[in-house]
């Protein structure tokens, strides 16, 4: 039976309340240093192809597949690990790890250096995000807590602005390998400060009713991972936010070298125009769709689906006339409408499964969703686009990634669909669970 826990957080405006935010602050802080190490290789694709001679493919690989395969598998350990020791220190050195290798990244003279570094980068930003999950799970109480998971998920859109205006002016006025250097050298700061000033909350503290354990011991790795799988709403938010993921890390890998080699623009204007579309449209969707599940999915759980579904089919349109259209002011214009809608589906994911599990489940479960959803997009997304660009070259020379693009297409109506079937599943437990209410 589950025993209630009195309410630990303050009132607004208490210094524990305050406090709360300083950490949802710093933590998403460390998440845009973290996105922006990882999407940089994207940014400066152009530069860093016309230097080591890389195929749009091999690309694809270092920006996708070489890189996931670290950062996805390696999540489930630190996550487990996470769950049983103090998730601060993970944290912080799981940043300073990735900060390093962002620094190596900069110092590499070939494919093979680069594609090592870039794999280091993976190993550790697999220990950012899900301890951070859980940390903000236990500062924030359930009915506030989609919108902290919002504020913290715009850790990737401040990330990929930031890195497209930073890491275009620096490779436009020096050289690509400084921006490497000095975002390294700023996420090793970030990893001090976090181990400094952060600290560890009690597991469940802002959670009014937990499953009672005469134990206190957090549940094993194989009962979390069971439960996990078991469980249709879980696999189902897993599949959807991955096959949405495809759509977007694709789109992210490859749309810098896309407006500069097929319409025309250059670096300065991409730091300028992009940036903005990015740090905006991403942004906005982000936080918005937090907002709408702390407002629907208390009464209507399937909202968790209905709303990233209903947004992926908004952004279609655009996506297509994004991507046809050959004039670039145009183009930007549409790129807001995918840059908007696309990231619906997020905060979703993440809140259910935040508020699914039990408080020392959360981290493990977290990285579960992770696991699924980054080995789909990040991983398939980028390697798929890069590889069909190079399949269509030979005949194609001049639009071959623009063609690529258009692949893309498919896999939105694959994630309306499943976002759709959760949605299903989530009213029927619903319904069931009223219908067992006595």
């Amino acid at each position: 039976m589950p025993t209630a826990l009195p309410q630990t957080v303050s009132p607004p405006g208490q210094p524990r309340d305050r406090y709360a935010w300083f950490v949802l602050a710093a933590l998403c802080l460390v998440y845009v240093l973290n996105f922006l190490d990882r999407q940089l290789l994207s940014i400066l694709a152009k530069p860093i192809q016309d230097e080591l001679g890389v195929t749009d493919g091999e690309l694809g690989l270092l920006g996708g597949l070489y890189f996931a395969m670290f950062y996805c598998v390696l999540g489930i350990p630190v996550a487990w690990l996470a769950d049983r020791t103090n998730r601060v220190r993970v944290l912080s050195l799981a940043c300073a790890l990735w900060s390093a290798a962002t620094i190596a990244c900069g110092l590499s003279t070939t494919y093979v250096e680069l594609a090592a570094a870039r794999m280091g980068v993976g190993i550790g930003e697999a220990g950012g995000v899900p301890p951070s999950y859980s940390i903000i799970s236990d500062y924030f109480p359930p009915e506030r807590r989609g919108l902290a998971l919002a504020l913290f998920n715009l850790g990737p859109p401040l990330g990929q602005a930031l890195g497209v205006a930073f890491g275009a002016k620096i490779a436009a006025a020096y050289d690509w390998r400084l921006a490497f250097l000095l975002l390294g050298v700023a996420g090793l700061i970030a990893a001090a400060g976090v181990w400094a000033f952060v600290r560890e909350p009690r597991r469940g503290a802002t959670d009014t009713v937990q499953p009672a354990s005469p134990t206190g011991e957090a549940p094993t790795f194989g009962a979390t991972m069971k439960m996990f799988f078991a469980r249709a709403d879980l696999t189902l938010v897993s599949l959807a936010a991955g096959a949405t993921q495809f759509v977007t890390y694709a789109t992210l890998a490859f749309t810098t070298l896309f407006l500069m080699r097929e319409k025309g623009m250059t670096l300065d204007e991409i730091a300028i125009w992009y940036a903005l579309v990015l740090g905006v449209g991403v942004s906005a969707g982000i936080y918005l769709s937090g907002r709408l599940v702390d407002r629907f999915a208390a009464v209507r759980p399937e909202a968790y689906g209905l709303i990233p579904a209903i947004s992926l089919l908004l952004a279609v349109p655009f996506f297509i006339g994004f991507v046809h259209t050959p004039a670039w002011p145009l183009a930007m214009l549409f790129l807001i409408g995918p840059t908007f809608f696309n990231y619906f589906y997020l905060t979703p994911a993440v809140t259910l499964v935040q508020n699914a599990v039990a408080a020392r489940q959360r981290t493990l479960a977290g990285a579960v969703l992770l696991l699924i959803m980054n080995l789909i997009g990040l991983g398939l997304g980028p390697t798929w686009l890069g590889a069909v660009s190079d399949w269509l070259k030979p005949a194609h020379p001049d639009n071959s990634l623009q063609l690529a693009f258009y692949s893309l297409v498919p896999f939105y109506f694959v994630a309306i669909a499943l976002h759709l079937a959760l949605a299903r599943v989530l009213k029927r437990q619903h319904q069931k669970e009223l219908h067992d209410l006595p």
